[in-house]
């Protein structure tokens, strides 16, 4: 592989925030041997080695004492020759070094993103991979992680360049047929044997693409909003979950006006848990705009939680403000006080005592286990969703057999080309690479 090149040679700080034990410095681009050279001194440095060196500036000073490694082209994260310094993470330490980096000539601080984007021209990773990296970075939970990992090691990659290639051998034999017809090694009506095949890609197409609800709770949380009368123990829940004091805890009734939400890690997986305003008949402007507030939240939720304090129930309380019974939880509170569930549909709580909040937590992990399933890979990113849907509207045009031939193989060209804009890999010379090799065709 050969490495494209670039006018500048950046360099930046790639660790994490200052002040830290070690800061990662790093340099990619033709003027590493430059930088090796104006910091460390003479000699050739020794690729895929870590050396400790003395790191000077143009006047000779010391600026600090550090491990270099060089990574030569191609064989490194951008394909170019790069160099990273291990400097201690002091603030003035790492501003030194990068201030000595600047004044180089043909040396600048990389623009957000550059050293993954000189990878990805270089062929280091596809777009999926970039962008599971930043997922990656990203991840709060395990199963963040995994998500994220699975597409950085290359399986939506491998997904969508198996899909793209169904589509380049369709097209290939339509185009077979439509020009080399007169040729003796092209079976006439080829392209009669791939509909099949392009049927059967639209429809996996659709199903991957109906995944990308569980990817988004996945990376987003699964969203819980809490809703019950005031005084029920909404912000005392919210509090014991969150472990921490999120919201304001009162007896005055209609304390929470406003939608308090935290986030939560819930056996791997993220989860969003929002404290509403209890809902009831008032005359305050503020309060009612709350409770609309709540309800509108608890319509577009996951989960609810219904609560309603145990010394106050009776017969018809669950079917007050609950018109979201198919995905309830009915919770009694203050269990502590006396009472309790009376049903198997519903749990008592205390958030003073902490007695049902394994239990209550050990059902939302079930809830979010069954909403996004046992599929692993899912689209990442809203751009997947959108090309794959574009990808497989044109596999459905193209499958119009009312169609003229030439049309059907456009269609097919377009979904191609959508295909391989999720991986930023779309080449005309594939096509033709295809039909020779199937056909011996032009020999």
């Amino acid at each position: 592989m050969r490495s494209m090149k670039f006018p500048d040679t950046i360099f930046a700080l790639s660790s994490g925030a200052l002040p830290s034990g070690v800061a990662v410095i790093r340099i990619s681009g033709e003027g590493c041997r430059d930088a090796y050279a104006a910091l460390v001194g003479g000699g050739d440095p020794e690729p895929r080695r870590a050396f400790a060196r003395t790191l000077r500036d143009d006047r000779g000073s010391v600026l600090d004492h550090a491990l270099v490694i060089w990574f030569q082209s191609p064989a490194s994260a951008t394909g170019e020759d790069v160099l990273e310094l291990q400097v201690h993470g002091g603030r003035a330490t790492v501003a030194a070094v990068l201030e000595r980096l600047g004044s180089l000539p043909g040396f600048r601080l990389a623009e957000p993103g550059e050293f993954a984007r000189r990878g990805f021209l270089n062929g280091k990773f596809d777009l999926t991979q970039a962008e599971a990296l930043s997922e990656l970075i990203g991840a709060e939970t395990e199963a963040q992680r995994k998500l994220a990992m699975l597409s950085q090691q290359g399986a939506q990659r491998r997904l969508y360049e198996g899909w793209r290639g169904r589509v380049l051998h369709a097209r290939a034999m339509i185009e077979a047929e439509l020009d080399f017809a007169d040729e003796g090694d092209v079976p006439g009506s080829v392209a009669g044997a791939v509909w099949a095949d392009v049927r059967a890609l639209a429809e996996e197409m659709s199903i991957h693409c109906a995944d990308f609800g569980r990817a988004e709770i996945v990376r987003d949380g699964f969203d819980i909003v809490i809703i019950g009368p005031p005084n029920s123990g909404k912000s005392s829940l919210i509090n014991a979950l969150a472990k921490r004091d999120a919201a304001i805890v009162t007896a005055e009734p209609g304390t929470t006006r406003d939608l308090i939400e935290v986030a939560l890690d819930v056996e791997g997986y993220k989860v969003r848990v929002t404290d509403t305003a209890g809902i009831r008949e008032t005359e305050h402007e503020a309060e009612r705009i709350g409770i609309r507030r709540a309800i509108e939240r608890a319509e577009r939720a996951d989960l609810v939680l219904h609560l309603w304090p145990a010394g106050e129930m009776d017969s018809e309380h669950w079917d007050r403000e609950a018109p979201f019974r198919d995905k309830t939880l009915k919770l009694v509170t203050k269990i502590d006080l006396g009472g309790g569930s009376r049903s198997e549909d519903e749990l008592g709580i205390s958030s003073k005592t902490g007695e049902g909040l394994d239990l209550l937590l050990d059902r939302i992990a079930s809830r979010v286990r069954d909403t996004v399933g046992t599929a692993n890979l899912l689209p990442l990113r809203q751009r997947h969703l959108a090309l794959l849907r574009q990808a497989a509207a044109a596999l459905s045009e193209a499958d119009k057999g009312h169609l003229p031939l030439e049309l059907r193989a456009e269609a097919l060209r377009d979904a191609g080309n959508a295909i391989g804009r999720i991986t930023g890999h779309v080449s005309t010379e594939e096509l033709l690479g295809v039909i020779f090799s199937t056909f011996c065709i032009g020999k």
